[in-house]
């Protein structure tokens, strides 16, 4: 069995393609289960809304579309799942609006991202004089750590997404070992999942969300995983499933993790020709 627990739809701004486009790619590839899971929206201006995140007037249109792409991609064996891009961020009283979101609907999958990149984020370092490298990556692990025990997220997804747009000049994982083992345990401790996501080696680095050694940290901890192409374009959708799935079984990972009805299911890490 194969999944891709990450991709994007034409709501959000920056997403091309209509989620049946993403099903038959996936159904192209032997992708049996997908999520779309779109930005949430957010009120606070600084998180970036257009071109962005859709508004929180379309997320019944948003629930609606993956409905539809649910029933259509059931016709080539694909199941479709609706989740949810969902924030993280340090200052708890531009949270509210998120949380009652999460409420207010039911969700097959919740990830948690901290976009470091965002207004909002750069506003917070600056903010608390958070002015150089080496202050910004730990600070963005520590935050991702209370994520991690926030209870909102099912899965913490592109978890060293900090290294790229620009945020930091240089990021080496092994100068931030205590910390980002700090992040991986409060992962494991509260039974959530870290996210493996393939996008990461189309930009920046060229390298795999998180870092390799971060996924050393993390086998030898016993993190769970979900994986996610993070798809913006149909032509996305696996993207580098098939280098990154072996690599991940040397390491010592043996499954991975999707959510339906933000219930834990666990497949044997896939074998790929």
């Amino acid at each position: 069995m194969r999944v891709d627990s990450h991709m994007h739809t034409i709501l959000c701004g920056h997403a091309i393609g209509s989620p049946i486009e993403y099903a038959k790619a996936a159904a192209k590839q032997g992708i049996d289960v997908m999520t779309i899971t779109c930005h949430i929206p957010m009120e606070w201006q600084a998180f970036g809304q257009q071109g962005i995140r859709m508004r929180r007037d379309q997320l019944d249109q948003y629930r609606a579309l993956v409905k539809d792409t649910r029933k259509r991609a059931k016709e080539f064996g694909v199941e479709v799942l609706c989740g949810i891009e969902a924030e993280v961020y340090p200052d708890e009283a531009h949270m509210a609006p998120m949380d009652e979101i999460l409420a207010e609907y039911e969700w097959d999958f919740v990830l948690g991202s901290l976009h470091a990149q965002c207004f909002s984020y750069i506003t917070w370092l600056r903010a608390h004089k958070v002015n150089d490298d080496f202050m910004r990556i730990d600070s963005y692990f520590r935050h991702l750590k209370d994520g991690a025990q926030s209870g909102r997220y099912d899965s913490m997804s592109h978890p060293d997404v900090i290294r790229t747009y620009g945020v930091v000049n240089e990021f080496n994982p092994a100068e931030h070992e205590e910390v980002i083992r700090g992040f991986l345990q409060a992962v494991v401790d509260e039974d959530i999942c870290m996210e493996v996501n393939t996008s990461g080696l189309t930009k920046g680095a060229f390298e795999v969300h998180p870092d390799p050694l971060i996924l050393d940290w993390a086998s030898e901890l016993g993190v769970k995983l979900t994986i996610g192409s993070d798809s913006h374009r149909p032509s996305s959708v696996g993207q580098f499933f098939d280098t990154v799935q072996p690599m991940l079984r040397a390491k010592g990972f043996k499954d991975l993790h999707y959510f339906r009805g933000r219930e834990r299911i666990r497949i044997d890490m896939p074998q790929w020709d």
